[in-house]
């Protein structure tokens, strides 16, 4: 049945299946003390070019959330965007393993933090009776799909630094945002001022991994949040071997490359629908659309799977394409908007 609800709705890619397997041969040490990790957190350090302390953690709200627990003081805020999931779709965790820090959204178009609202955001530094400036968590891809041009991404940064804040980068759809916009790892995130990164593998092509990357090794305590957290694997190398395939002969590139040319062939196909509106430009795997509603039941009962999305009184959803979907669902989902409009108009 042809799914676009999410890059999470699909298996593992077979590169990282045969990975899981081998390392399923014989012993190894438990956790982290591994040759995996090890490789990764290496492998790691080569791509993003300079020195990395990394941690594989098997969620992504896990790595979202102790990465801003260990920048992120009881008393401190983190400035978000109003529709980031760490504000909208973690169940308080960012706040609940810092302490009770405090989530602050910022608004900005398309999913991106505007810089003259993070500026007015920021205040009551030194203040007692206020909680504290600490952190700035950025989404990228957005959760509109869109992507923060590295440009934005320095200049969010400045300020954030410019106010003693460390910089987070919420990184589910990192890879997704890296070969839309042809730049290294290196330019997407510590060059432009990125302080710890949350590295997604998960919804492109993992089974169940992430890697939390601080690029400062003196940024705290995580090894022991994450145990304490209930987030250290006695067998750590299944995660790891995992990010170790992921990263081997850019599968992670190339899988990013695949969803987002199935997104751009998605969004060309359904912006010619009748009635369609695409809501914001698609510059990663994610589409957003309005659509008539006898085209979105139609579309739900050729077998099409989709989230509803946004306001109820606005019929839109939201398409994703993945690491592995397939020319021919993109343009049956075409054919199928497209007949279901015509039949509603005549």
């Amino acid at each position: 049945m042809p799914n676009f609800a999410s890059d999470n709705t699909t298996g593992a890619a077979p590169e990282i299946l045969a990975a899981l397997a081998a390392a399923n041969e014989g012993p190894a040490m438990p956790y982290g003390d591994d040759p995996w990790t090890a490789r990764v957190e290496a492998r790691l350090a080569e791509i993003f070019e300079t020195d990395v302390a990394a941690f594989p953690v098997a969620t992504g709200t896990a790595a979202n959330a102790l990465a801003l627990s260990v920048v992120t003081p009881p008393y401190g805020v983190i400035y978000c965007h109003p529709e980031s999931h760490v504000q909208t779709d973690e169940c308080g965790a960012p706040e609940f393993y810092a302490g009770g820090a405090k989530l602050w959204p910022v608004g900005g178009a398309h999913g991106r933090i505007d810089a003259g609202e993070l500026t007015a955001a920021i205040t009551g530094a030194g203040v007692v009776h206020h909680a504290q400036p600490a952190a700035l968590s950025l989404t990228q891809l957005t959760e509109a799909g869109t992507v923060y041009s590295l440009d934005a991404v320095a200049e969010l940064a400045g300020i954030a630094h410019g106010h003693d804040l460390a910089v987070h980068m919420d990184g589910a759809r990192f890879a997704n945002a890296l070969v839309m916009q042809g730049v290294s790892p290196a330019e997407a995130t510590w060059r432009a001022g990125v302080d710890v990164l949350s590295l997604g593998a998960t919804k492109n092509g993992a089974w169940a991994a992430e890697a939390v990357v601080f690029f400062k090794r003196d940024m705290g305590d995580f090894a022991f949040r994450r145990k304490r957290a209930g987030h250290l694997f006695s067998k750590l190398r299944f995660i790891s071997a995992q990010l170790d395939a992921y990263l081997a002969d850019d599968l992670w590139l190339r899988n990013a490359r695949h969803a987002n040319a199935m997104a751009a062939r998605l969004a060309a196909g359904v912006a010619d629908t009748p009635g369609a509106t695409i809501l914001h430009p698609v510059e990663g795997n994610e589409i957003f659309v309005t659509l008539p509603r006898a085209v979105i039941a139609g579309l739900e009962a050729d077998g099409f799977q989709f989230y509803h999305w946004g306001d109820p009184a606005t019929p839109t959803v939201r398409l994703v394409a993945a690491w592995n979907t397939a020319e021919a669902d993109v343009d049956g989902f075409v054919a199928s908007a497209r007949a279901h409009a015509l039949s509603a108009a005549e």
